[in-house]
């Protein structure tokens, strides 16, 4: 136990975070983006500058002609720049990192202002002051959706449903804005303030403007409930910080009920913090079981096993969809790749990189893309996703509503079919199967 704190000092920090996807990653509304390692301070190098060396590789910047060229820009802007100086002048020193960093092309590496990175890094521990949605980003496009709508949420009030394009808010274009600084400085505000938002509806083809509320919204991460034969569900949101003890609690007393199998609902689940993905695996698996490893450049490999002595004494199934990911898979890779648990649903997301936070002694920070993380096999999943062992498309018609009843869901059917059937028979059909495909 001892050996695996040590292990554990440097990713204690590790957020397998909701993150901007190319597809459908979730964003809980104050959450931040990406697998954020908590990295050291190199504030005592900010501000300095690199010496400019005449035999300069092709990774070394001249900071001597980049100097040169901003002055004589400078300079232009001065004597032909038709606008007030002030217009610009404020943000060029903040613009110049911004673009420093974009220049990475990699949309999970950031720079953050101090008062930006202030903003983002606000803990709100399953509760905040907000509208009440979940939301997404395409990295291709900038385009924002809606994912999922709280119940009794103010945004279920105004009429949003998921599905929804964010097209502005509060007269920001919100396509292509970070979606982190979105959430933190427009979405969420004081307490009964309003805030404008305007959405595009495809099925309907039309713009629809909202004047949502905000108010304190609590998003509890676990919810648990006993469905028929007394199989046993729990449904995770997100993994904060609380998520294990909740988890933990549900399990326990569904067990106390006499849980004969449990479902384990992963979908429209986009991360978190992988601490809580890492303890509710040990939970569930033998001792001594892989659960996830991480390796990069500049921060020490890790590896987490399962030594807490508990394991699930029924059996197990996960569902996930296109929209489950980061801490999500980590959880369902550990489960699946130790025959722990049989996967139902769609393919989940592939983000399979750890982002790390370098805080600068200004106050701004940069979030810089540090190392893979692979599932017990040895897969690194970025890009790629997790396949399911039982593949099952949720009902079109389903996919909208703001909440699914569960005697129409039909991939929590199918789930409760595997495990009515006997996780055994499934899993020599599933042999079988890929017997027959070779």
């Amino acid at each position: 136990m001892e050996e695996r704190e040590v292990r554990n000092k440097f990713w204690k920090g590790v957020v397998a975070g909701a993150l901007v996807t190319a597809l459908f990653g979730l964003l809980a509304v104050g959450m931040a983006a990406g697998i954020w390692v908590v990295a050291h301070n190199v504030g005592e190098t900010a501000g300095q500058t690199d010496q400019t060396s005449e035999n300069a590789g092709p990774s070394e910047l001249d900071m001597e002609a980049i100097k040169t060229k901003l002055s004589y820009m400078k300079r232009l802007i001065d004597e032909f720049y038709l606008f007030d100086e002030e217009d610009y002048m404020e943000g060029a020193e903040e613009g110049i990192y911004t673009g420093f960093v974009y220049s990475l092309k990699d949309p999970y590496s950031t720079y953050y202002s101090a008062e930006e990175y202030e903003s983002v890094s606000e803990d709100n521990a399953g509760e905040y002051c907000g509208i009440g949605v979940q939301v997404s980003q395409n990295v291709n496009t900038g385009i924002i959706t809606v994912v999922k709508v709280f119940k009794d949420s103010p945004a279920r009030e105004a009429g949003m449903l998921p599905g929804d394009i964010i097209y502005t808010v509060a007269d920001i274009e919100a396509t292509g804005v970070d979606l982190s600084l979105l959430v933190s400085d427009y979405i969420k505000g004081e307490e009964g303030t309003t805030v404008p938002i305007t959405v595009y509806r495809e099925s309907e083809g039309d713009y629809i403007d909202m004047e949502v509320y905000r108010r304190m919204v609590e998003n509890p991460t676990v919810e648990s409930a006993m469905l028929e034969e007394k199989t046993g569900y729990i449904s995770i949101s997100a993994f904060e910080e609380v998520s294990f003890g909740q988890f933990k609690s549900a399990y326990d007393e569904l067990e106390k009920q006499g849980m004969k199998g449990l479902v384990i609902d992963l979908r429209n689940n986009g991360g978190g913090i992988v601490q809580a993905a890492e303890d509710i695996s040990d939970y569930l698996l033998s001792e001594d079981c892989t659960i996830v490893s991480f390796k990069g450049k500049g921060v020490p490999d890790n590896t987490y096993y399962s030594d807490d002595g508990h394991e699930a004494e029924v059996p197990v199934v996960v569902l996930v969809n296109e929209q489950s990911a980061s801490a999500s898979e980590v959880l369902t890779g550990a489960l699946k790749d130790n025959d722990a648990a049989v996967i139902v649903g769609t393919k989940t997301f592939g983000k399979g990189i750890a982002q790390g936070i370098f805080t600068m002694a200004d106050g701004s920070a940069l979030k810089l893309t540090t190392a893979y993380y692979y599932t017990p096999s040895g897969e690194c999943i970025h890009e790629i996703g997790i396949e399911p062992d039982v593949e099952v498309e949720l009902k079109k018609e389903l996919k909208t509503m703001i909440e699914i009843p569960k005697e129409e869901d039909n991939q929590l059917a199918a789930a409760l079919g595997v495990l009515a059937r006997g996780e055994e028979v499934v899993r020599e059909e599933l042999l079988e199967s890929v017997g027959e495909e070779e």
